[in-house]
């Protein structure tokens, strides 16, 4: 059974996650106190009780003996490319006005979209869902040039938020299929990045999502294969299914830099670090970010418990045993609200205030369309002002 902390004033209580909420559930006359992190908890039931166990048998679970500890890994959360789409959105709709849309989710992130959508940004499935001669974002992950077409076929106003490190590999799928390569994509048939990708040469890609499916790949001519990657896979998977590739395909070529984005590398790296350290692994990503799951992975892999939240109320108390030191980390789509949000909820379970692991420190910017640049100066909104000089280049 997992459980849902909640606060009623001053009182805490636990209760069943499957029960159903409203924030403001009294005190039951009946119920039971136990105290964990030392706080005082009720209990609304003896079969939860039974469950949570008695305050000696969770606080020998717990390891009061042990100092509790809270780690932040560094670098964390939002990327360039992330932050890039974000501003894009918001800059353009304070340049544009209403209606604006979005083409699939702009980053893979509940809550940023649902900001967004608060704002009235209008996020659709397919172009055939907007109006003809509407202004369209398209997302972080990109899109084919299949979708292009259609955009100018309903002649809209593109204002395109794709990453720079995605659109290059674009870039080398369409150089590699014009040479007659046969182009191997590491990465998830299902992503909204790798769909995209796949449009640059249809005819020619390969999707590969496992290294036991390397020997079962057929290509026209083995002396010309290429590989690529999805910008946000595990690093040590990608080299595995690398390694498989060069064992079967000894001529295989690759891009002349590493696909896998540096905010991918970096924050995994940081897990890694952090893995050394602690107990349990919190990762702060929507369940559909790729590279907030992989985070989760590394963890796991490095030898440590980890779960993924898409917010401080999922949260369980089940996984705090035998873990008196925690990390924290969040996906490249999170914003640190979202991690500030965790923290205070751990700071209510008893631990101390975070400690900073230290890390690599990102300067990476990436300049915002020139279009956009243009036509925001021209009307000189707020939103502009407050971007970084070299931001709005």
């Amino acid at each position: 059974m997992s459980w849902r902390i909640q606060r009623d004033s001053d009182r805490r209580h636990l209760l069943p996650q499957s029960r159903p909420t409203d924030g403001k559930m009294g005190y039951s006359p009946g119920g039971k106190s136990c105290r964990l992190y030392g706080l005082e908890y009720m209990l609304e039931s003896d079969a939860i009780m039974e469950s949570v166990g008695t305050p000696t048998e969770r606080d020998a679970a717990m390891a009061p003996d042990r100092k509790r500890r809270l780690i932040l890994a560094s670098p964390r959360g939002f990327c360039a490319g992330v932050e890039r789409a974000i501003d894009i959105v918001n800059l353009a709709l304070d340049t544009y006005g209403k209606p604006l849309y979005v083409r699939r989710e702009i980053v893979h992130n509940v809550c940023v979209v649902s900001e967004l959508r608060t704002r009235g940004v209008a996020f659709v499935e397919e172009l055939e869902e907007v109006p003809e001669g509407s202004r369209i974002i398209f997302s972080a992950h990109g899109v084919s040039p299949e979708v292009r077409r259609a955009a100018a076929a309903r002649r809209l106003k593109v204002i395109d938020a794709t990453c720079p490190l995605v659109m290059k590999v674009h870039s080398e799928a369409d150089r590699y299929a014009r040479e007659g390569f046969t182009i191997i994509l590491i990465g998830h048939a299902d992503h909204d990045e790798v769909i995209g990708t796949i449009g640059e040469a249809p005819l020619a890609i390969k999707v590969l999502g496992r290294a036991e499916d390397v020997d079962r790949l057929s290509v026209p001519d083995p002396e010309k294969v290429a590989y690529l990657t999805q910008t946000t896979l595990s690093l040590d998977d990608t080299r595995q299914m690398i390694s498989r590739l060069r064992a079967r395909f000894p001529h295989i070529q690759g891009p002349p830099s590493d696909d896998i984005c540096y905010a991918t590398q970096n924050r995994q790296h940081a897990v890694k670090e952090l893995a050394r350290r602690v107990q349990l692994v919190l990762v702060v990503g929507s369940s559909n970010s790729s590279n907030s799951r992989r985070l989760v992975e590394v963890a796991v892999n490095a030898g440590v418990r980890a779960h993924l939240i898409g917010a401080a109320d999922e949260l369980r108390l089940s996984w705090f045993e035998n873990a008196w030191c925690i990390g924290l980390t969040a996906g490249a789509s999170v914003p640190e609200r979202l991690v500030e949000e965790v923290i205070g909820r751990l700071r209510e379970l008893g631990f101390p205030e975070p400690e900073h692991s230290g890390g690599i420190v990102e300067d990476v910017q990436f300049a915002l369309p020139p279009d956009l640049v243009r036509d925001s100066r021209a009307c000189s909104p707020p939103a502009f002002q407050e971007l970084a000089p070299a931001r709005a280049r």
